[in-house]
């Protein structure tokens, strides 16, 4: 695979912006962290009420924070990957490299926390945010690995 530099640099800016948003969103007071976790659990909470069950908000609270966690490093283990992928062909290498960079990034991010006022650093976040990571690293080999199945002739 012949990688040029415009593409190296796009992969490193995305991958970067995208750590700079997870900066951010974990730099914000505990104040501010859950007015916008809040504005999204009411969101949640209106359409949870058009079914027919009930549901503890304090429980769906917790849901809806840790799947942002999830979600925030399965889109970071992505833009990782791809953007490894570009420097080292060897699928292995590549592979432990994105999981190495991602799981840091999330240590060091919990890291981060404890310094803002209100906010703590969590183990289990970590965990969270490094299984996000890692089924966004999968995801996009599977799918990767499909497109260029389906791109070869028989």
């Amino acid at each position: 695979m012949n990688t040029s530099r415009k593409q190296k640099l796009f992969g490193i800016s995305l991958t970067a912006i995208w750590m700079a948003v997870i900066f951010a969103l974990s730099h914000q007071p505990a104040e501010q962290s859950s007015e916008l976790s809040g504005s999204l659990l009411s969101l949640v909470l209106s359409l949870v009420s058009l079914l027919p069950v009930t549901v503890d908000a304090e429980w769906l609270h917790f849901f809806v924070r840790k799947t942002a966690h999830f979600t925030a490093y399965f889109i970071l283990g992505v833009l990782v990957d791809h953007t490894v992928r570009l420097f080292f062909e060897r699928r292995s290498i590549s592979f432990v490299l994105a999981s190495v960079i991602s799981i840091l990034y999330a240590i060091s991010d919990e890291y981060h926390q404890t310094f803002i006022p209100g906010r703590s650093g969590e183990v289990r976040d970590v965990i969270i945010d490094g299984f996000g990571a890692l089924c966004g690293i999968f995801v996009y080999r599977i799918i990767h690995y499909v497109t260029i199945k389906a791109k070869k002739p028989d």
